[in-house]
């Protein structure tokens, strides 16, 4: 059964999708105004979440919100499967999502993505990479929105230990920002590498800040500890992991 609503949710998926390319059409003939894209992409993102919840029979809770800082933040999360790059467009409104340029590659919706903006790098140029990263998070503070940011640099399973790449590091002693750890549990549903997702409830758990000014230790041990820790409630037991499995 659950490969048929998954099935069934791929095609749902690619026809609300194509629902955009006329707005895609007619925002592009206005200029690309900023706010009706960024409104745009959250009712993309809702009506994907709708189709999970509706057709798959997942949905999600989310724990610790009082954790969020009512300023500017750099939110650092785990990252399992597609679902949180689409969801946290809904949790944390008009929030800059450090993204890879493969995000934007896909049609329409990357079209929509690289104009709310995002903050799109490319991995391969390095240095350069770093520079745009940190400038174009700078312009996002500005504006009053959050940064979120995968450090682990690709998805991982439920039970791989939480490694950041060390390009967060260098972004949180630039920003000067307090930082809001996420864990998230979405690879039990939605496996990375395949199209099946199972039903269930994705947790996003909101952990204690950490204050700005830390040294690069503290802040990687502070992140991906705490990360670490919520993620154990996770991985060991649950009917979900044996599913997965199968």
């Amino acid at each position: 059964m659950s490969r048929t609503r998954s099935a069934l949710f791929n095609v749902y998926w690619a026809a609300w999708t194509a629902c955009f390319a006329l707005p895609l059409v007619v925002l592009a003939a206005l200029g690309c105004p900023t706010k009706p894209i960024r409104a745009a992409t959250r009712l993309w993102s809702r009506g994907i979440l709708f189709g999970l919840r509706y057709i798959v029979g997942l949905s999600y809770v989310e724990e610790g919100r009082a954790h969020i800082p009512a300023e500017p933040c750099l939110i650092v999360a785990n990252h399992q499967s597609a679902w949180e790059t689409l969801a946290f467009l809904i949790l944390i409104p008009n929030v800059a999502i450090v993204a890879k340029r493969e995000l934007v590659a896909i049609p329409i919706v990357g079209w929509f993505l690289r104009r709310s903006p995002m903050i799109i790098i490319d991995r391969a140029n390095g240095t350069q990479a770093l520079r745009t990263m940190i400038d174009e998070s700078r312009m996002a503070i500005a504006e009053g929105r959050s940064i979120l940011m995968f450090p682990e640099g690709t998805r991982s399973t439920i039970d791989a230990p939480v490694q950041f790449k060390r390009g967060v590091e260098l972004l949180y002693a630039k920003l000067g920002l307090p930082v809001l750890p996420v864990a998230v549990n979405s690879g039990l549903y939605w496996p990375h590498g395949g199209s099946r997702h199972i039903p269930g409830t994705v947790v996003v758990s909101y952990l204690e800040t950490l204050k700005p000014g830390l040294s690069g230790g503290e802040f990687m041990r502070g992140t991906q500890d705490a990360i670490d820790a919520e993620l154990n409630r996770w991985r060991s037991g649950t009917p979900e992991m044996s599913l997965q499995a199968s």
